[in-house]
């Protein structure tokens, strides 16, 4: 139980403001102690002068009797100028001398606290010593008077106790309620998340009404489960492609092999093999395919060199290409990457444009606005613009391409846009007079 209480912020918050208030009222009882304390023994001490001021209005006047009524716990005692006792409090009687303390020269009376005395042999009294005057010598009147203790009074001590415990009660009660309901959001958000499964990503966390940062950590957490599904169903549709894409060569091959193991004697088994080779390079390319992204996805670095984009367009048209290439490149278009990435970005980019081109490519490479620009323009039948975000899913090849190119792995485009997001710039699909525009945006590199 203790160390659930030690474990819960309400627990923790609590004890710390049960803690720090406790400690606050210590603090400030003891400043009240000590002024009370001060206040009570000037009090105390002026009772003690003025019963010594009447004894000695009584002694003047000649009405000094030889039994006076002192006060509450005090002691009084008159000795005249040979020493001996003349009068004394009830108290007093038959004792001796209790003080042998007298005023200075320049004064005639004076207020301490003596201990040790004889009728109080285990306390410190107030002593109040006052010389009287007389003809037959000076006489010294004493009266005696307990003095305050540190806590003043039981009354004054149980008080500042009851207050103070009353007080921690309260704070504690209250910290426990107000964090109770701040956290509340917190519990309620906790629950619907130990509820949300892999199965089930639809559901969404309670936003509390209040602005403040539960609301804010509730919304991060609703846009986080958002981005988890979106993930999360794009890698079961990515899952489900893949398993089609891979599955497609592989039932190729099996049903080749076992017409040629049906009847082996008519088999032709070299338009066989080449059938079978067929459908291994394909499953070769989609593997390759699934291995690059998974390297992407996984943001593996790459290197981080100088690449002018003129020449790496040079460098990658030198093959030989089905279709004409038209080049218009600008010089010194040069940004930061890794060169085998961009390469492969740009010949995913000219093979998607050969599949689609019915005669000419045409290539520009140009600055504007700051940044590289490369575009891959083909004067094929275009993609329609509610297409053209489709191409860029994995797995995805429109009907036209499928009846192009069936052996297109639908990696190709995806591969190009996550190699020029890992290199902080965007590709896109654009408007063109004819055909698809392919524009690939990047950050010049600094000089």
């Amino acid at each position: 139980m203790i160390a659930r209480f030690r474990g819960s912020v309400r627990g923790r918050l609590t004890l710390f403001a049960s803690i720090t208030i406790a400690a606050l009222c210590l603090v400030v009882n003891t400043f009240v102690l000590v002024a009370v304390r001060q206040t009570a023994e000037e009090y105390r001490a002026n009772e003690v002068v003025t019963a010594a001021l009447r004894v000695v209005h009584l002694i003047k006047r000649g009405t000094l009797p030889s039994t006076i009524a002192p006060e509450p716990g005090g002691a009084i005692q008159v000795i005249n100028s040979t020493g001996q006792v003349v009068s004394a409090s009830p108290n007093l009687k038959g004792q001796p001398r209790i003080s042998h303390t007298t005023p200075s020269a320049d004064n005639s009376g004076n207020t301490q606290v003596e201990c040790d005395l004889a009728p109080y042999p285990a306390d410190c009294m107030i002593v109040s010593t006052f010389r009287v005057y007389e003809p037959d010598g000076d006489w010294y009147v004493y009266t005696v008077g307990p003095i305050v203790p540190w806590y003043v009074h039981p009354a004054v001590l149980a008080f500042l106790i009851g207050i103070s415990i009353a007080l921690v009660v309260f704070v504690a009660f209250g910290t426990w309620k107000v964090v109770a309901n701040t956290l509340a959001p917190v519990d309620a958000i906790r629950a619907k998340l130990a509820d949300i499964t892999a199965n089930d990503l639809g559901q969404r966390v309670p936003v509390p009404a209040t602005h403040d940062e539960i609301h804010a950590l509730a919304m991060t957490a609703n846009q986080t489960l958002d981005r988890l599904q979106d993930a999360v169903e794009q890698q079961r549709r990515f899952a489900s492609d893949a398993s089609h894409d891979l599955r497609s060569p592989i039932t190729a091959m099996r049903a080749q092999v076992e017409e040629a193991l049906l009847y082996p004697d008519s088999a032709n088994w070299p338009r066989t093999a080449e059938a079978i080779v067929g459908s291994l390079d394909r499953l070769q390319a989609i593997v390759t395919d699934l291995l690059t992204l998974a390297k992407l996805d996984a943001g593996a670095a790459g290197a981080k060199e100088a690449v002018d984009l003129a020449d790496l367009v040079v460098a990658e048209t030198v093959r030989t290409r089905v279709r004409k290439i038209v080049t218009s490149l600008n010089p010194d278009v040069v940004v930061t990457g890794d060169r085998l990435r961009l390469s492969r970005l740009l010949v995913n980019l000219i093979d998607n444009a050969e599949r689609h081109a019915e005669r000419t490519i045409t290539i520009t490479v140009r600055r504007q606005d700051g940044r590289a620009v490369l575009e891959v323009v083909d004067d094929g039948a275009g993609i329609a613009p509610d297409q053209r975000e489709v191409v860029f899913r994995r797995f995805t090849r429109l009907d036209a391409s499928r009846n192009r190119d069936a052996g297109g792995t639908g990696l190709g485009l995806p591969i190009a846009r996550e190699i020029a997001v890992s290199h902080h710039g965007t590709l896109t699909i654009e408007d063109s007079d004819r055909g698809a525009r392919f524009v690939l945006s990047l950050p010049l590199r600094e000089p």
